[in-house]
This record gives structure tokens, C-alpha cells and sequence, in this order.
């Protein structure tokens, strides 16, 4: 057991909890019931796609042969002798100089190898018969949507651990996964400590404030996949915190408590978790905000002591509560994606550590361009409603000059990073 104080760099503490972390686990659902859920298994393609030659238009087809001679100044005529709209099938086998009225999306008759469009013939009807007239030559396999020409059987489609989205619900329907293997969600607990906590709903008195951490993580639990268990607040003492730790711990796949990590009279979570057996990994993290973050192992789930100031707090679930949530929904990419730009104004505050600033992410023509948002203090909450980035200035500098490019970690991206 280290209670060390001796700041570990930030690559280091991922190696660290990423030897700690567990596989995720599947299970199965009907299609209606994947909402926000995460792909268990590969789709692959059961049938080609197109399953059969259809019509992509309405029009008529026919034998593109019998067009050769066809011009504005030579119409050629067609018997039509059938007519097909989309889940209807033509029985008849067409001969030469005849065809099949047909409807987006039916099969093409035997016999026929071309389409012509609606709109580029003329109908007369004669003798209680229909013909058409055509005055342009036509080639085999014009206008005819081929079988497998957009997916052929046993295709991969969609790899395991991707989210599901509407278009990905509709391949599932298309190739009939009524019930498939989806990610179990990883149940992350959440409890707060301190005596300064009140409940949304109480009314503020001098030296409190409300519980507002524990919502903020469990709506970034909510949007990393994970299902968020909600445990309310306890009292700053080692016996409350022990009790409810203990007791949380043994109903969820992972537990994050807020505040009680710095080194005041009341912050006993590192002494709680040596007192639970748990295998502190890092106590102190060489970061801006969150550098007092701790985590732990205890019996195959990793326990996360985030910082009780709001944007250390939500840093801290980002950099490593998040990845390890990502990879047990199947995803090979759980970390955040980076991406450079531009920094819009001077930020000349120097610091040793790594420093992740809430920040505004935009565009100005071709360029990506970055700025902070509000004042960079860890106390701050009105930048975490704007934020939808992370700027990460690399410590060891006396500041940044506008101008300058920079990292920038995406925070509402889906696609994610195989690195930090």
C-alpha cells in the first residue's frame, strides 16, 4: 500500500489501471430494445443486397437489343405485356419488341435487361392492347440495380463495440437481426462526501453548497454507455465513508466517489481504501485540474476518487474512468480523439504539470481554431456547460502564445482513439 504523494505521469497511471481492467460482457436483445447500446457481435450481411436485379425507377423494361435502331427520327415500338409494382414478381417471358410496365424497386422480368424511364416514352394504346415508343438507343444493363451491388453475402458490416445508430438499426432490420448481441452495461457507482453537500432541492444556507458533482458524472457515465447507480452524499467521517464504500462497491462493476482525496483534516478516501485492502494505484497525478485523483483496485474493480471541484471532477472521469467504460462496451478506440488547432488567444499562465482547459472548439474557413472557455480554475462550473473540448497544454512551458497550435481532446466525439 503507497499513500505516496509523489506525482505519477499521466501515461503511467493509464498502464497502471489499464492492467486492472475487466472484459466487457454480452448479452441478447430484441432490435426494439438497443437504444444507446453497444454492437456484442460483428453484423455480417446474410443475403446480398440488392437480394434480386430490380428497377431503381419507374419505367418499362425490355430487351436492349430491340433499341438499336432506335432514334428521334425512328421510334420503335413495344407491346407491354405486363405490369409490376415493388413485392411483385412478372410470370411472362418477354419477346422481341415487348415489355413489362415496372415500378421502383421490383425485380426485372426474364428476359429483360434494361429499364427505360417513364418519362422518356410515349404510351398509345391501340386495339385494346398498350405500346410504347422509344427514340433512343439503350444498353444492357442500363437503369437495372444488380443482385450485391451494395452489399454482398458475408460482408462485414459493423464491428463489435460500435453504437448503435439509426443507420446501423436499419441494417440490423435489413438482414434480419431480430434479437442480437449488444454489450451488457457496466454499473458505475456514484457517491459524494462532505458536509458541505445539500440536495438540489434544499435551499442554501452560508457554507453549503448543492450536490451538483455526482449529476454532472453520472450524466458523463450516461454518455460514455455505462448504466450510472446513483448512492445520494455522506458525512465527512471514516466511518461513514467506509460503510457506504464498502457496501457500494460489492452491487457495481466500478465506483467513483467525489471529494475526500486532497490532503485536509476530512479527506479520508485513501485511508478508506487502504482500510477496505484496496491496491492504491496513484495518489497524485502530474495534471491541472485533478492532480489529486486517486484510484484503486479492490477484488477486479477499479475505484476512482475524483476531486471534489467540479472540473478536476470531470476531467478526472474523462482521462480514465471513460476509456476503461469504452473498452468493456467492445470499443477498440475508448480514448478520447485528438486533434490539433489553432489557439485563438495568449494563455500565459505557466504550469509544471500537463493542463487539460475547458475550451471551445470551432471553425474559421479550412482551420480548426481553439479558446477557453471562462477562467481556467478548478472551482469553475459555467466553462463545463460550454466546453466540448479539452485544450491539453503540455506543462514545463511559461505560457501559450495565439497562434500557436495545440492538442485538443473532442469531448461529444463517437469515434474515439486507440491512444491517448
Amino acid at each position: 500500500m503507497n499513500l505516496s504523494r509523489k506525482p505519477v505521469q499521466i501515461n503511467e497511471v493509464i498502464e497502471r489501471i489499464w492492467e486492472h481492467h475487466n472484459p466487457g460482457m454480452t448479452e441478447i436483445v430484441a432490435i426494439e430494445d438497443n437504444t444507446d447500446r453497444f454492437l456484442g457481435e460483428d453484423i455480417i450481411a446474410k443475403t446480398d443486397v440488392p437480394a434480386f436485379d430490380k428497377s431503381p425507377y419507374d419505367g418499362f423494361a425490355l430487351r436492349a437489343e430491340d433499341t438499336a435502331w432506335a432514334s428521334s427520327e425512328n421510334r420503335i415500338e413495344f407491346e407491354v405485356i405486363d405490369k409490376i409494382g415493388a413485392g411483385s414478381v412478372s410470370h411472362k417471358r418477354i419477346g422481341g419488341h415487348q415489355a413489362v410496365r415496372i415500378m421502383t424497386g421490383a425485380p426485372i422480368p426474364s428476359g429483360c435487361d434494361t429499364v427505360i424511364m417513364l418519362e422518356l416514352v410515349k404510351e398509345i394504346e391501340r386495339d385494346g392492347k398498350n405500346f410504347i415508343q422509344i427514340t433512343r438507343k439503350l444498353k444492357k444493363g442500363d437503369n437495372i440495380s444488380f443482385r450485391g451491388e451494395d452489399i454482398k453475402s458475408g460482408t462485414l458490416l459493423v464491428r463489435k463495440g460500435t453504437k448503435i445508430n439509426p443507420g446501423i438499426q436499419s441494417l440490423l432490420a435489413t438482414f434480419g437481426y431480430k434479437k442480437l448481441a449488444v454489450m451488457r452495461k457496466p454499473k458505475i457507482g456514484v457517491l459524494a462526501t462532505g458536509d458541505e453537500l445539500l440536495n438540489v432541492e434544499e435551499p442554501l444556507v452560508p457554507g453549503k453548497i448543492r450536490n451538483s458533482n455526482s449529476y454532472m458524472i453520472v450524466e458523463q457515465i450516461k454518455r460514455s454507455g455505462a448504466k450510472a447507480i446513483h448512492y445520494g452524499k455522506i458525512p465527512d467521517t471514516f466511518t461513514a465513508t467506509y460503510d457506504a464504500l464498502h457496501k457500494a462497491i460489492a452491487e457495481v462493476d466500478m465506483m467513483i466517489t467525489i471529494g475526500g482525496v486532497s490532503v485536509g483534516d476530512y479527506d479520508y478516501m485513501p485511508k478508506v481504501y487502504e482500510a477496505l485492502g484496496a491496491d492504491i494505484l496513484c495518489n497524485k497525478i502530474a495534471m491541472r485540474p485533478g492532480s489529486v485523483t486517486t484510484i484503486a483496485s479492490l477484488d477486479g474493480k477499479l475505484l476512482y476518487g475524483l476531486s471534489g471541484n467540479p472540473s478536476a471532477c470531470y476531467v478526472g472521469f474523462e482521462l480514465f474512468a471513460r476509456p476503461i467504460i469504452r473498452h468493456s462496451l467492445g470499443s477498440n478506440k475508448p480514448f478520447l480523439k485528438k486533434v490539433k488547432a489553432i489557439l485563438d488567444v495568449d494563455f500565459p499562465k505557466a504550469n509544471p504539470f500537463t493542463r487539460f482547459v475547458r475550451s471551445k472548439l470551432f471553425t474559421g474557413g479550412t482551420q480548426l481554431f481553439v479558446a477557453p472557455i471562462g477562467m481556467d480554475k478548478s472551482n469553475i462550473i459555467f466553462s463545463l456547460a460550454y466546453a466540448n473540448c479539452l485544450m491539453v497544454l503540455p506543462g514545463g512551458t511559461r505560457g501559450y502564445k495565439k497562434g500557436m497550435e495545440v492538442e485538443v481532446l473532442l469531448l461529444e466525439d463517437h469515434e474515439g482513439s486507440d491512444l491517448f
